[in-house]
């Protein structure tokens, strides 16, 4: 029998070009490339009002770029791509080899079974990062140079947004790992979790946000964020930000999140005994 590791990386080998060239990805394209095509029309438009307004006194504008990329990154990114691909591709580790039918021709290979459900894992995170990531550097470069904004100036918050919305793909991907390995039907339920529980619960005070990942990952927003005035204000209209954790508490929790929850469910597989559907 294969080690713990080379069996996790025959299966990631084996895993990820079947992930890149599924209709999963196709979805995963259109989700990452919202944002892109929002970015690229408002630098068409505040290009083509500049030219109009060539000679006359320039318009006063509340935000900048740096600010409306980093609305971008919550609004477009934290609170709907990266809990959605995680829902779809998590969910479907384990899941989707039930459905087929070809979870028996895994578990009779002479590998460990958790190594199946982590190579499949590593796979899920490389096929999100190479779509989402460079949707990420698109929309930056399309959208801080607007309205004076310095693309050189911004870039240390593009590297920590990078880091943000990859910590959010891996935490997100290993909860839903779990639910997928241990419930019949996970998507509906991972569904629920992210459009029903987690928009709820981060806006309600009390404890209950504590049991969401939403709340500790757009925890990390504000001490990522530009701390000019304008984006100091919106925040707190909004009210989601409002008595956020500090980010090493934050990067713990998620820290400690992914952890239990991929090892919840490298321990599910190696122990359930999964009835295939005829």
């Amino acid at each position: 029998m294969l080690s713990f590791g080379r069996a996790a990386v025959r299966v990631f080998d084996l895993s990820l070009g079947e992930m890149l060239w599924s209709r999963r990805t196709v979805f995963m394209a259109v989700v990452a490339g919202g944002p892109m095509v929002i970015a690229v029309a408002l630098r068409i438009a505040a290009t083509s009002a500049a030219v109009r307004l060539t000679g006359s006194p320039g318009p006063s504008f509340a935000l900048g770029g740096p600010d409306i990329f980093g609305l971008m990154i919550w609004a477009f990114y934290l609170r709907f791509t990266v809990p959605v691909l995680g829902v779809f591709y998590g969910t479907s580790l384990i899941a989707d080899e039930v459905e087929d039918g070809t979870l028996t021709y895994l578990f009779s290979r002479p590998i460990p079974r958790g190594a199946i459900l982590v190579g499949k894992y590593l796979a899920y995170l490389v096929c999100t990062s190479v779509v989402v990531l460079p949707s990420v550097v698109v929309v930056y470069f399309s959208v801080v140079p607007l309205f004076g904004g310095s693309v050189g100036a911004g870039f240390p918050s593009l590297v920590v947004d990078l880091g943000l919305i990859g910590v959010g793909l891996a935490v997100y991907g290993a909860a839903f790992a779990f639910v997928g390995a241990r419930l019949r039907r996970p998507l509906l339920s991972g569904l629920l979790f992210i459009f029903g529980w987690e928009p709820v619960v981060v806006l309600v005070p009390g404890y209950m946000k504590n049991l969401s990942v939403a709340y500790y990952l757009q925890g990390l927003v504000p001490h990522a964020a530009p701390q000019d005035e304008p984006m100091t204000l919106l925040r707190s209209a909004l009210q989601t930000f409002d008595a956020a954790p500090a980010a090493w508490v934050c990067l713990l929790a998620l820290a400690v999140i992914w952890a239990v929850t991929l090892g919840a469910a490298v321990l599910t597989v190696e122990r359930r005994e999964y009835v295939l559907e005829r």
